[in-house]
């Protein structure tokens, strides 16, 4: 009940004032790539599939859960990448469904034999559905619970609201540098169940980059070790997130760590992931810490990635893969 009336406020907030609503995040960013930036469609050799789940402060129940799985690959004929990636974000333990389906293309502009920039498009249609079986505060009584009718005056006449949505997205890379600009929810699509409300989806930008260095010390092979720092800054209307941390490779096994903040230097959580790659295969589990003041209160946040390339035969026309990380 106390997550239901939760959520409910935060509806609340969101139909009688301009909605500062957020998308989904993960914090295995490059696990879910399409998700990040709609350029890196096809920006692998091979065909690819993921799938990632992710649960949000397990501690106050199933408040915040996230499904996605995504498929991808690189086509010739229209030079350059296409993919599909599908959501499903359920809030306050199924209060808000909201459904993502988006469509994405990337064409390959080739600047040399070793840079690489890919421009990339994305069209989605977003389904939401709210369950307004809700436990309003004037319905609560101190000692026997919810028994009293609510005065509550504003109750949608439609749980259900679906839009179309667009988003651009640029990827720059080299052999061994890559980085990128998106801007997503071009549009701002209003998204209230109130008619004549401003409430809308805001625009959110992302810029991220990040390399690969190999490391060369006694008893290993070349290749075979390499750190590859990252950042990614996110802003959506008042919102901004700074994320930056390090991968660790030897040979199969991936681990690594990043810091969350926002611009005002506050710490939201420390990021500490483990994956392993074998052949086409790869899994990863990472643990969201969080340092704020709600660390008490939430036990953090569980992500799990599983990914897969397919066999394909090798392309007729020469083409870099990016060379980034899987998680």
């Amino acid at each position: 009940m106390a997550t239901r009336l939760t959520v409910f406020l935060f509806i609340l907030f969101g139909i009688n004032q301009i909605a500062k609503a957020q998308d989904p995040q993960f914090s295995q960013f490059y696990a879910n790539p399409l998700y990040l930036n709609p350029a890196f469609a096809g920006s692998d050799k091979c065909p690819r599939a993921s799938l990632n789940y992710r649960n949000q402060w397990p501690a106050l129940g199933s408040t915040y859960v996230t499904y996605s799985a995504s498929y991808d690959q690189h086509v010739d004929w229209l030079e350059g990448g296409v993919g599909l990636n599908v959501m499903q974000d359920a809030q306050g333990d199924g209060a808000i469904n909201t459904s993502y389906f988006n469509l994405m293309y990337a064409y390959t502009f080739r600047i040399n034999r070793k840079f690489y920039i890919k421009g990339g498009f994305q069209a989605s249609y977003i389904y939401k559905q709210m369950d307004w079986n809700f436990t309003f505060p004037d319905m609560i009584h101190p000692l026997y619970g919810a028994i009293y009718p609510t005065q509550e005056e504003y109750v949608p006449t439609d749980f259900t609201k679906g839009y179309f949505d667009f988003s651009l997205g640029v990827l720059g890379y080299t052999g061994s540098h890559y980085f990128g600009f998106a801007v997503h929810h071009i549009t701002e699509p209003p998204e209230s169940y109130r008619e004549n409300s401003d409430a809308v989806l805001p625009r959110k930008f992302t810029v991220h980059y990040g390399t690969k260095i190999p490391i060369r010390m006694r008893g290993f092979k070349k290749g075979e070790l390499y750190i590859s720092p990252n950042v990614i800054y996110q802003r959506q209307r008042d919102f901004e997130q700074f994320n930056y941390g390090l991968y660790f490779n030897r040979k199969s096994i991936v681990g690594g760590f990043w810091f969350r903040q926002n611009f005002k230097f506050q710490y939201d959580s420390f990021i500490m992931m483990l994956g392993f790659i074998q052949d086409q295969f790869r899994f990863s589990y990472s643990y969201d810490l969080t340092v704020s003041r709600l660390r008490n209160a939430t036990l953090g946040s569980h992500e799990i990635s599983i990914g897969y390339t397919f066999n394909c035969k090798s392309k007729k026309r020469k083409f870099r893969a990016i060379s980034c990380p899987s998680f």
